[in-house]
């Protein structure tokens, strides 16, 4: 029986195109050991773990006609050096070049005829350093198990010995089309309506979110009133382009910590709150309207605990999760961000206020609702937040949010110390910024995901998150 795609997974490579490329990633950036840190060690450290990731030696069929989901097969001209790549900047190479390179790689979609993964290594950074920047497919997002590439390199020991592979690595031979033609035909027999639903998912409009969303919840009031009033439009709305704009913005995972200790919020909340705080200034340097009332709407993913009862989802603390320990249902809720609210303090109240009233009063029902909807449960919460984003039309949202706890103990890479971790998230259709926020290692990364026209200015975003921060750490002793 061949290993065919989830509706979900097929629907991302049906809906892809060339402004809204559908693959996460991330730019992670090393100290370089005196033992040094090139292309040949990343390479034989990536070949010798790839039989923990059988996914990544395979690649999409699609079936004659379409009349069933593609299916995964072992590449049979699999070639290592094609998704491991190198790249260099001038010397000495700067953090802005760094987050440039990231943008022009990420706006590339993946080879559809090849597994979908790419790795870079990129040398040249300044101070001693050097970069790997990692883009996987959503696709490849298929499961609570599934591994991200840029985990398969990384340690917790220094001088790990990384041990050869038990056996060579042979593909197995692909299907024969009337193979997948007679399993497609099994397939409609056994279940008339896939075929139906096949088509279904490569259709994302707001009417048929709201048919389904409606059917999911059975008659909750509030969660359809939700799904269906449309996010405020604003230069966050744009027609997406081919093109990104890449920026960050750091903090201390101490400093968060402080904050929400004195007000009594989540880690998270303190987030909202910052983003909040920064798009409010940005939009004020833009000359835009902005009014005690202004609000923005984020879809922000949760976590939710693990029992019977929907009504139970929380939202994820970055400052309590050890790493691995996001749980196995997650959730998303659609907050208005006060941008309005001048006063950080009120802000990051509204904010705690917005969140807890999600839990409390069943709108968390909903959320999950929107996820279940798809039928599927993703690794992290970057991918899920990503695949929902892509799901549903972009008039329920302004901006994607999402928030992932990262561990606290230094990673390392053939011996080669990861000092930063920035997520990249990719754009819905006619979302023009997605910020991706991971804890590490005591500190907070921020990677701001821009379109490259309706975003010029995202580098002046990043600093307003970094003055945000401080901001808010002004609040402690207020």
């Amino acid at each position: 029986m061949s290993d065919r795609l989830s509706a979900v997974d097929a629907s991302f490579l049906y809906l892809e195109d060339y402004t809204t490329p559908m693959h996460v990633g991330g730019v992670a950036v090393f100290r370089q050991p005196r033992s040094g840190f090139d292309y040949d060690q990343v390479l034989a450290l990536i070949d010798r773990r790839l039989g923990l990731v059988p996914r990544y030696r395979q690649r999409v069929m699609q079936v004659p006609g379409k009349l069933a989901r593609p299916v995964w097969v072992d590449d049979q001209d699999f070639d290592i050096t094609y998704h491991v790549r190198r790249s260099a900047l001038p010397k000495p190479g700067s953090d802005e070049q760094l987050y440039d390179l990231a943008a022009r790689l990420m706006s590339r979609r993946l080879d559809h005829t090849r597994p979908l993964w790419e790795l870079y290594l990129v040398e040249g950074l300044s101070r001693n350093r050097v970069a790997v920047i990692t883009k996987t497919h959503q696709a490849m997002v298929d499961g609570i198990g599934a591994i991200d590439i840029g985990q398969v390199i990384l340690d917790v020991e220094r001088n790990r010995e990384v041990p050869d592979a038990d056996e060579l690595w042979v593909p197995r031979p692909e299907p024969r089309l009337a193979e997948l033609l007679a399993e497609a035909v099994a397939d409609a027999v056994q279940r008339p309506g896939e075929v139906v639903e096949n088509a279904r998912a490569a259709l994302v409009d707001l009417a048929a979110t709201v048919q389904r969303v409606t059917r999911a919840l059975g008659g909750v009031a509030s969660a359809i009133r939700t799904a269906v009033i449309p996010a405020p439009s604003g230069p966050l709305n744009a027609p997406t382009s081919t093109q990104r704009r890449f920026a960050v913005a750091r903090a201390t995972l101490d400093d968060l910590r402080a904050v929400r200790h004195a007000h009594g919020t989540t880690v998270n909340d303190v987030i909202l709150a910052v983003v909040a705080g920064a798009l409010r200034n940005w939009l004020l340097s833009r000359g835009e309207m902005v009014t005690p009332s202004t609000t923005l709407r984020a879809m922000v993913p949760v976590s939710v605990r693990s029992d019977d009862t929907e009504a139970n989802a929380t939202y994820l603390d970055t400052a309590s999760l050890p790493v691995g320990s996001v749980g196995n249902k997650v959730s998303a809720y659609l907050v208005d961000l006060p941008v309005g609210e001048g006063n950080p303090t009120v802000r990051l109240h509204q904010v705690s206020h917005a969140m807890r009233a999600h839990a409390d009063s069943g709108q968390s029902v909903a959320a999950s609702a929107l996820v279940k909807v798809s039928d599927f449960t993703p690794p992290t919460l970057h991918a899920l937040g990503a695949r929902v984003a892509n799901q549903f039309s972009d008039r329920l949202f302004n901006v994607l949010v999402t928030n992932v706890p990262g561990p606290q103990v230094p990673l390392y890479a053939a011996g080669a110390r990861m000092m930063e971790m920035f997520p990249v998230v990719p754009l819905a259709k006619n979302q023009s910024l997605a910020i991706g926020v991971t804890s590490y290692d005591g500190g907070v990364y921020f990677g701001l995901n821009a379109d490259r026209d309706a975003m010029p200015d995202v580098d002046v975003l990043a600093a307003m998150i970094r003055e945000a921060v401080d901001e808010m750490i002004g609040t402690v002793d207020a």
